[in-house]
């Protein structure tokens, strides 16, 4: 086994062993993201070339080239079929994204095995749990969306109700139960968002109840990860996009270069869920171990 699997890994060492396996092995990684997603972006960059954006540089009427620049945005006829066309293709990703996560945690498991491993090899591991790994994302989504819209729709009624016993009760109640809820809802999707892992290795059919159990005390570290990997996510690709925007307007290249740092941030993301599940599996490995070791001491 990988040395750096050998021992649990606090908030500091999981990030720095994502970063460093996907510097490591950043070839594969990509390339995984690069078959199962970049022909989404490649077709999006089509649409747009089709409904008559520039290439390089897109600009729109205006004296200046900022003020063409952003008029490069204003809507058009072209401009929404060619979005419309781009959020059709965009919801593809559904359903390739569980095959580019499933290869990276495969990979990242022979690794930490010392295995060595080809990209055909992962690729016909992924296949045979694709059907498990779609069915347990569609209800992880299901189960997401539940728990989101439906306290806001309550937290809207008991606002709407406080409101009119007094404006600032309604308002003071709304934003503590909205924080009450992105807290709470935040700790149980992290509970279960780790279904991913026993699924692509085979260990469950759905995997929930053992992310249930894995992440009993881990929950609140693990949320603070995914904050991390967010805020670092988030960074990556609006100062890119945003900075690209400003200079170039909305063009297809500007959409090529979003894809590939997309494809790059997913990446990452990966990485470090990956490293976070191998890590949850060791210290309840370890865990269940100790359990039996200590079942068989008190044995007569």
């Amino acid at each position: 086994m990988d040395t750096k699997f050998n021992s649990p890994k606090g908030f500091g060492r999981i990030l720095d062993h994502s970063f460093s396996l996907g510097k490591n092995n950043f070839a594969p990684f990509f390339t995984v993201f690069l078959i199962f997603m970049g022909p989404i972006f490649l077709v999006q960059a089509f649409i747009k070339l089709l409904s008559g954006a520039a290439f390089f540089k897109g600009s729109g009427e205006g004296e200046f080239w900022f003020e063409q620049t952003i008029m490069s945005f204003e809507d058009t006829p072209a401009n929404v079929i060619a979005d419309l066309g781009i959020s059709l293709v965009s919801f593809l990703g559904i359903f390739l994204y569980p095959l580019a996560l499933g290869s990276i945690m495969l990979m990242i498991n022979h690794i930490r095995k010392n295995e060595t491993f080809t990209l055909g090899q992962v690729m016909k591991e992924v296949f045979p749990r694709y059907g498990y790994l779609l069915a347990s994302s569609f209800l992880f989504g299901l189960i997401s969306f539940g728990s989101f819209f439906v306290p806001m729709f309550f937290i809207g009624i008991v606002g709407v109700i406080g409101g009119l016993i007094h404006p600032v009760i309604g308002v003071i109640l709304a934003i503590l139960m909205v924080l009450g809820t992105m807290i709470g809802v935040g700790y149980f999707l992290t509970r279960w968002s780790f279904y991913f892992g026993p699924v692509i290795l085979g260990e469950e059919p759905l995997g929930f109840s053992k992310s249930w159990k894995m992440t009993k005390s881990r929950a609140w570290v693990l949320l603070g990860l995914y904050l991390v990997f967010f805020l670092i996510i988030s960074s990556i690709i609006y100062s890119v996009e945003f900075s690209l925007m400003i200079l170039l307007g909305n063009s297809v290249f500007v959409t090529l270069v979003s894809g590939v740092v997309t494809l790059f941030t997913s990446m990452i993301f990966a990485v470090g869920y990956s490293v976070m599940y191998y890590d949850l599996k060791l210290r309840f490995e370890a865990e269940d171990l100790k359990d039996l070791i200590s079942e068989y001491n008190v044995r007569p």
